[in-house]
Parts: C-alpha cells; structure tokens; sequence
C-alpha cells in the first residue's frame, strides 16, 4: 500500500506495472490471505505489515469479486489504463505537443510488431505498450536474456511511456493546457 501509494503519486507507469505484479503475485497465491501473509507479508517491513495486509486482502477480496483471479486486471487498473489512453489521444490529436508525436512515431513500430506478435486480440497502443513493458520486467525477474534489438526497442518504448506519464501528472495538477 505504501509502495503503491508513493508510486501513484509519483510514476504512473512505474505504479500501474507494480500493480500488475502485485495482480500477479495474489495468483500465484490463490488471492488465499493465509498464503499471502506466508509469503508476500515477510517481504515487508515489520512495522508496515498490518497495513500491508489489510490492503493485500481488499485486492484480493476486489479480484474474487471482477473474476480475475485467473488473469485479467482490477477494474482499478483498466481506469488508470484508460486515463492514459484518453490523455495519449488527445495528445497526439493536439498541435501543441508535436515532441510526444515525435516520440510516438519512434514508438509505433514497436508496437505494431508487438502487435503481430501478439496473434489475436488487439489492444489498444497504450496497453501493448504497458503489456511488452510487463513482459521485459518479468524476464529481467527471470534473469532471462533480452536480446540487444528488444532492449533498443524497449527504450524507445520506456521514453514515450515516460513522456505520457509526465503529461499524466501535469494534466492531473491543472499544468497541461490542452486547448489553445
């Protein structure tokens, strides 16, 4: 809770792929709270655990109740996941910001081939994105080789998501004038 709480504050990509872990680390433990606090509890710092758990035990409580014990992501997710996605819209439909179009443009290559690879179900942009920046985490998690042209097309990646999540914040604090 703390670490997520900080991370929303003050990384919105960084906050929704730490969420996506914890997601993950609930399955892996059933989202069954005697296994949680076998296993995820002694990751914390002692003095933290019982806030810790209580908000371990609502997500899980939250991912039995939206049926995504198996895979999918709390509702919770898909709206920050949609907030990006409505702001990198009307970015890039925006005169203003042609350096996120820019970078967008590095961007879309990679995330068309992501697409291609991903044999089926079309995502949105934003979420390709957030699903190849999960995927390089859980293989560095794995200690699992990435090839050079992965790391070189996951940096392009990580720098447009950067750059959203910067105009996250700022639209958030009123920074960002959208219109002219």
């Amino acid at each position: 809770m703390k670490s997520a709480g900080k991370l929303r504050k003050e990384n919105i990509a960084e906050y929704l792929l730490y969420m996506w872990q914890i997601e993950d680390l609930l399955r892996a433990c059933n989202c069954d709270m005697e296994v949680v606090k076998q296993r995820i509890l002694p990751g914390f710092p002692e003095a933290d655990r019982p806030q810790e758990e209580q908000w371990l035990s609502e997500l899980c409580d939250m991912m039995h109740r939206e049926a995504v014990t198996k895979q999918g992501h709390l509702q919770i997710n898909k709206n920050v996941m949609q907030e990006l996605t409505e702001l990198h819209n009307v970015l890039l439909a925006s005169s203003k910001f042609p350096y996120y179009s820019a970078a967008y443009y590095n961007a879309l290559p990679f995330i068309v081939e992501l697409r291609a690879k991903a044999g089926g179900e079309v995502f949105p942009e934003i979420d390709t994105c957030f699903q190849a920046l999960y995927g390089e985490l859980l293989l560095k998690l794995k200690h699992q080789p990435v090839s050079k042209e992965t790391q070189e097309a996951m940096q392009t990646i990580k720098r447009f998501i950067a750059m959203l999540a910067e105009f996250y914040y700022d639209e958030k604090q009123g920074k960002l004038k959208l219109e002219d």
